[in-house]
């Protein structure tokens, strides 16, 4: 069959601009909302919101040409071409359109997130064609045993389901299996964990390999037992895989991409910053304030996502920052974990100085006080300027005993200071 033929007559021409008008028109916002500035993973990752929707159209409407043929009643005459021969013009132009949606999805996505030269994460590329072809040729199998009145509409709802879904479970491992959770990666300090690629591939390419025997076979109990078997195998072995996966599938990045300047604060930044010699600037104006006010600041910040030794801190930027979140980027780092203790549910009675503390800290560092209001409450900002009017050695005072307090759950704070402030 000519090519011209086969995109003429494909329904999947007729879907196509429908199908990208819905992911510009209703999924836009959320494809370009959430993405990190400059960070092709980001990019990349939150595209895939797309991917139930687009799976979801790309099952329809192969169930649809799957019909046609069950309408036809091709499979019924004499054959003169294989079943692949027949079923593989009806099936490319649907496989295409997902992917010129999915492209317009990570268009939308790549310009949100402005990140120039560069390219997108071929694993986080990899799953979504594999979902997509999972969910091509499932749709086609509906199509070939139900009439298309019914077909269209019953893969277009199971695809959905299947692929959008998991991601609301709390079974973790179940939604990495479809490419669930993909779309919230990634910040600046970690990359996709490929656990989850991995898992996603092995799952999509064993219920693909499945669909395309029961094609070739035209079903029979033998073809039936193999389909079962490849999908079990697969579902089993991805599973096993993804196993050990937070809900969001993402690793630390690997440190080696930071570049560092500068001594006594050394200050570490990922590539993708803007205006590097800002930051540093602002930052270690932050870092004096602080050390005017007693407080020892590590001699590394670095936007890694754990510090490594007593000597670092995690800096708290976006990778677009502006002056005035460096005071707030580097006070951050100061602020202590919450104690075991507490994240077990045993009462917390220091809890109660955290906001004060940090409007403190951020104040200190240089945080206009009305962001700082802003940021931690009226009253909490309102007790860390009372504090901040008091004589070094009593803020500093103040500030050790609470965060003492605040590293286990047996001290009480101690907001007030005799004869001053509440």
């Amino acid at each position: 069959m000519l090519i011209r033929t086969v995109i003429r007559s494909s329904s999947a021409t007729l879907a196509l601009p429908f199908l990208i008008l819905f992911v510009f028109a209703a999924l836009g916002d959320d494809l370009s909302s959430w993405v990190t500035p400059h960070y092709w993973p980001s990019a990349t990752g939150n595209s895939t919101f797309a991917l139930p929707f687009v799976s979801a159209a790309c099952a329809a409407v192969a169930a649809w040409e799957g019909a046609r043929l069950k309408r036809g009643r091709v499979f019924e005459q004499a054959p003169v071409r294989g079943s692949w021969a027949i079923a593989l013009p009806l099936l490319l132009p649907v496989a295409l359109m997902g992917l010129l949606a999915m492209a317009t999805a990570l268009y939308i996505s790549v310009d949100a997130a402005d990140v120039g030269t560069g390219l997108p994460d071929w694993g986080i590329i990899a799953v979504v064609a594999g979902v997509l072809m999972t969910n091509t040729l499932a749709g086609h199998l509906v199509g070939r045993v139900m009439s298309g009145l019914l077909a269209a509409p019953v893969a277009l709802i199971a695809s959905f389901f299947c692929n959008a879904y998991p991601s609301s479970w709390s079974i973790y491992w179940l939604r990495h299996l479809v490419g669930g959770g993909l779309d919230s990666c990634c910040s600046a300090d970690v990359t996709v964990d490929r656990a989850a690629v991995l898992s996603a591939l092995v799952s999509t390419t064993a219920l693909s390999l499945a669909c395309a025997v029961l094609i070739h076979r035209r079903g029979g109990a033998a073809a039936l037992i193999t389909a079962v078997v490849l999908s079990a195998t697969g579902f089993g072995t991805a599973a096993y895989i993804a196993r050990d996966l937070t809900s969001e599938p993402v690793q630390a990045r690997p440190t080696n991409a930071l570049v560092c300047d500068g001594s006594r604060p050394t200050i570490c930044l990922w590539p993708e910053v803007n205006d590097k010699a800002m930051v540093q600037r602002h930052a270690r104006e932050a870092v004096a304030r602080l050390e005017s006010a007693g407080i020892r600041v590590p001699k590394t910040l670095t936007m890694a996502q754990h510090a490594v030794g007593p000597e670092t801190y995690v800096l708290g930027i976006p990778t677009n920052p502006r002056a005035e979140d460096l005071p707030a980027g580097v006070a951050s780092g100061l602020l202590p974990q919450i104690p075991t203790c507490a994240l077990e549910g045993k009462p917390y009675p220091a809890g109660n100085a955290a906001a004060p503390v940090a409007a403190w800290l951020y104040a200190t560092a240089g945080e206009r006080s009305d962001v700082t209001a802003g940021r931690f409450g009226e009253q909490e900002a309102a007790l860390a300027q009372n504090i901040r009017k008091q004589p070094s050695s009593v803020q500093l005072d103040w500030y050790q005993r609470n965060m003492k307090a605040m590293s286990s759950c047996g001290a009480p704070p101690q907001l007030t200071i005799a004869g001053g402030a509440r």
